[in-house]
């Protein structure tokens, strides 16, 4: 019997990503399927505008409008509220990330095995504040501490990395993703944790016993 092959695209700045990882590893450990993660990294000021706020909590930047400071307050309280139920934090963050690094050095530690320990924590980090993924030495530490060699990690996030990384983010584009959590089944792609239930229906399996999230970022 073939396996199935499942595609799943994510974003470790993407809170509701991080909700759907769960129900994504669940899915990975059905029988006959195979699920093959990869980074996408949103250009969220495209959509969403840019924003930084400083430590008395207002906008430094100022280039969004109210619909987009709306939709923004609404997902995080969406998110928090979603994460509580699950025994999650999600804490926003104050500023914009850039999260291509942490996708990097994701794809290092793929490279290398089982990820799934350095994957998990560096979601759960970073919704707690506890990690900058913009920070290399951060990113070293947290691959260390899942017992991941170093070697090359370097070289491999200006060169070869970074080469896949961009890559893979054309792939992605070419294939219609536009944001996370997304997966691609055959030719079909679902966005958003609440259409894995039509992820279920496409393999013909019922759906595993999960709450889904009625929202994407």
């Amino acid at each position: 019997m073939s396996r199935v092959r499942i595609t799943h695209y994510f974003d470790y700045k993407s809170p509701y990503a991080y909700l759907a990882q769960q129900a994504t590893w669940q899915l990975s450990a059905l029988p006959g399927v195979s699920v093959e993660w990869v980074p996408y990294t949103l250009q969220i000021d495209k959509y969403l505008g840019v924003a930084e706020l400083g430590d008395d909590g207002r906008d430094t930047v100022g280039t969004r409008n109210d619909h987009q400071w709306r939709r923004v307050r609404y997902s995080y309280m969406d998110c928090r509220r979603e994460a509580s139920r699950r025994g999650l934090i999600v804490r926003g963050p104050r500023r914009i990330f850039d999260s291509s690094l942490a996708h990097i050095a994701f794809l290092f530690a793929r490279q290398q095995g089982d990820f799934r320990r350095f994957h998990d924590r560096l979601f759960e980090l970073f919704w707690r504040r506890e990690l900058d993924v913009e920070d290399i030495a951060q990113l070293r530490t947290l691959l260390v501490d899942c017992d991941f060699e170093l070697d090359g990690f370097d070289r491999y996030l200006t060169g070869e990395g970074r080469a896949l990384h961009d890559t893979l983010q054309m792939q992605a584009e070419a294939a219609g993703v536009f944001g996370v959590p997304s997966w691609i089944v055959g030719d079909e792609l679902y966005w958003g944790q609440e259409r894995l239930e039509r992820v279920y229906e496409h393999l013909g399996q019922k759906p595993a016993a999960t709450e889904h999230e009625d929202s994407a970022a």
